[in-house]
């Protein structure tokens, strides 16, 4: 008889959580049409590329992500009229700002997406399923879209999620700031310099 009791180890320390065979980095969106009009663009880039680095050297997977509009026929009513409300008409920007402002190495992964959500609509589950991959380091742009809207989908996915304070940023600083206090409650929260100590 097949016995469902068998537990799984539960991680509680961050450096198990973020131990390097087992997490990836998520790099969300940063677009030049993004980074371009963050509060504080200095300062994330330095978080953001400190934090790349030391996954790099860590061996770890990077997954950059996209924004990558659908042909407009083939977008849902819903997300047209969202996107209204939006900062950008993402149908009438030049092509070169949504090329991303940090360029991937030739084994970095570029996903791109129709949403904000990595998983829906692509293969990244999957891919990291077959990797082993129990846990996602979350960065990027927009704290309070993007990088909270996947956060929240990885850990109702079972995924550890660990969102960097330092290395996410926003155009809206209090969206930003409201953002980590609401994600404070549910995953780690830690800045750059902590996440790497702890890789």
């Amino acid at each position: 008889m097949l016995s469902l009791k068998m537990e799984r180890k539960v991680y509680t320390e961050i450096k198990e959580i973020v131990n390097p065979e087992h997490t990836a980095l998520i790099v969300w969106d940063v677009q030049k049409m993004l980074v371009n009009n963050i509060y504080n663009k200095e300062e994330f880039l330095k978080n953001i590329n400190e934090l790349i680095e030391s996954a790099r050297t860590k061996g770890m997977p990077i997954f950059f992500t996209r924004i990558t509009p659908l042909p407009k026929e083939f977008e849902s009513p819903a997300r047209k009229y969202s996107s209204s409300k939006m900062k950008f008409n993402l149908s009438q920007l030049p092509k070169e700002m949504f090329d991303l402002a940090i360029e991937p190495k030739s084994n970095e992964i570029v996903i791109n997406k129709n949403t904000a959500s990595i998983f829906i609509g692509t293969n990244f589950e999957l891919m990291c399923r077959n990797a082993g991959i129990e846990t996602l380091i979350i960065a990027g742009i927009a704290t309070e879209i993007g990088v909270e809207s996947t956060a929240r989908d990885a850990a109702n996915r079972g995924f550890y999620v660990v969102v960097d304070s330092n290395a996410s940023s926003s155009s809206d600083k209090e969206a930003h700031e409201r953002s980590l206090e609401n994600m404070k409650k549910l995953f780690d929260v830690l800045s750059t310099e902590d996440i790497i100590k702890a890789l």
